[in-house]
């Protein structure tokens, strides 16, 4: 990231949406995103069996932002403080040129180009604001709605490049 210092979290707008830093009572919304099968088919993670677990998570990463190891932003619709998705930086290479991007929507939410809208946004953001080069994106390779949006955004499958960790995901690039 460059020399950028946030007095306060970047919450960034656009024409639809807000996106602002996640706070806890964003819970219920985070354990839905967190543990509903349609959104996660793809996502191999552990499912929340309670909210307090999903507060855990708010705080988990809140903190890492407050450390500066990742950027993660609640979507909103403007007019509406509750969370729709989510979309977040980390991974940060060493020199901080490089960063994985992710994201979630509501599955009530998606096919609205939200998160197309979202996505645009925060790589305007990395490149513009924190002067980051490159974005990475891990997908299961199953997953259209996100290969379509990543190939729309304009990144590019790097087929040299393999997750060792996640064996069916594919890994995109986006250069600046």
């Amino acid at each position: 990231m460059k020399k950028e210092t946030f007095t306060a979290f970047p919450n960034l707008s656009t024409e639809r949406l807000t996106l602002r830093k996640l706070k806890i009572t964003d819970e219920n919304e985070i354990f839905h995103l967190r543990s509903d099968e349609v959104i996660n088919q793809f996502i191999d993670r552990p499912k929340p069996k309670k909210t307090e677990e999903a507060r855990s998570f708010i705080k988990k990463i809140n903190n890492n932002i407050k450390s500066n190891k990742s950027f993660y932003w609640a979507i909103t619709i403007k007019g509406n403080p509750k969370l729709v998705g989510t979309i977040c930086l980390w991974k940060f290479s060493e020199n901080k040129k490089t960063a994985e991007i992710g994201y979630e929507l509501n599955s009530a939410f998606q096919g609205k180009g939200i998160m197309d809208e979202a996505l645009k946004k925060v790589i305007q953001f990395s490149f513009e604001t924190l002067g980051i080069t490159t974005l990475e994106a891990f997908t299961h390779k199953d997953n259209l709605k996100s290969i379509s949006l990543l190939i729309k955004n304009n990144f590019l499958q790097n087929i040299t490049r393999k997750d060792e960790e996640h064996l069916n995901n594919l890994i995109f690039i986006l250069s600046n």
